[in-house]
């Protein structure tokens, strides 16, 4: 069995984080700026702005929940 560091699993609890909140923060920039706008394609930049709203606050949640179960586990 491979055992991986405390470091190693802190900071990809704390990327993970991060990530989310830029996910969240660029969601909702994408709401309010480009609104109707078409995204490379993908459809309206409001649309595909709530996805990226949805996924980083699911993200970031994910992230603070593994930093606490790591710090109370010890492993960070």
């Amino acid at each position: 069995m491979v055992k991986i560091s405390g470091l190693k699993l802190g900071i990809a609890a704390l990327m993970l984080y991060i990530l989310g909140g830029i996910g969240s923060f660029g969601g909702i920039a994408m709401i309010f700026f480009l609104k109707e706008q078409d995204f490379f394609g993908w459809g309206q930049a409001k649309s595909i702005g709530y996805l990226f709203l949805c996924v980083g606050v699911c993200l970031s949640i994910i992230g603070v929940l593994l930093m606490r179960l790591f710090r109370n586990r010890g492993l960070a």
